[in-house]
């Protein structure tokens, strides 16, 4: 993301929580505008899905996490969270065009983990040279979205 176009990082502090599963999860404040988010919680790196948990958005900390960081349920974190991976307005303006056309595809873009994103755009940005490829595989991508595949079969 450019200076400019990139979404604010969100910084906040929070008291980690555990819920019926034993499940250890930092609160959101609010629903962020996107699923995926990466940063720190505590300075230590931090990757993951916004889930709903009790009707509120969450993220959830894993043992595997927490074993190497020494968190649990009750504790006190600070947290800075901004957006993963390619965002539909960072896109080529062919690309978000595209996806504009089609709300089912561009929901489906906008939950994609940015593994299966940056694995379309480096197909589709492997055609530059061949503008009629590139639009071919623009709208394979978009038939691929609509179906929900996360990549190309």
């Amino acid at each position: 993301m450019s200076g400019s176009d990139r979404a604010a990082v969100l910084r906040f502090q929070s008291t980690l929580r555990s819920d019926a599963r034993r499940r250890v999860y930092v609160p959101l404040p609010a629903e962020p505008e996107v699923r995926h988010l990466a940063g720190t919680v505590n300075g230590m790196r931090y990757r993951g899905a916004v889930e709903s948990i009790d009707g509120s958005p969450a993220l959830v900390l894993g043992p595997a996490w927490r074993r190497g960081c020494g968190l649990e349920a009750g504790d006190r974190v600070s947290v800075e969270l901004e957006p993963e991976g390619p965002q539909r307005q960072d896109l080529a303006p062919d690309l978000a065009a595209a996806l504009d056309t089609s709300p089912a595809a561009a929901a489906f873009w906008d939950e994609l983990a940015q593994f299966y994103r940056k694995a379309y755009l480096r197909w589709i940005d492997a055609t530059k040279r061949s503008p009629e490829l590139r639009a071919e595989r623009i709208a394979a991508v978009v038939a691929l979205l609509e179906r929900g595949l996360k990549e190309r079969p």
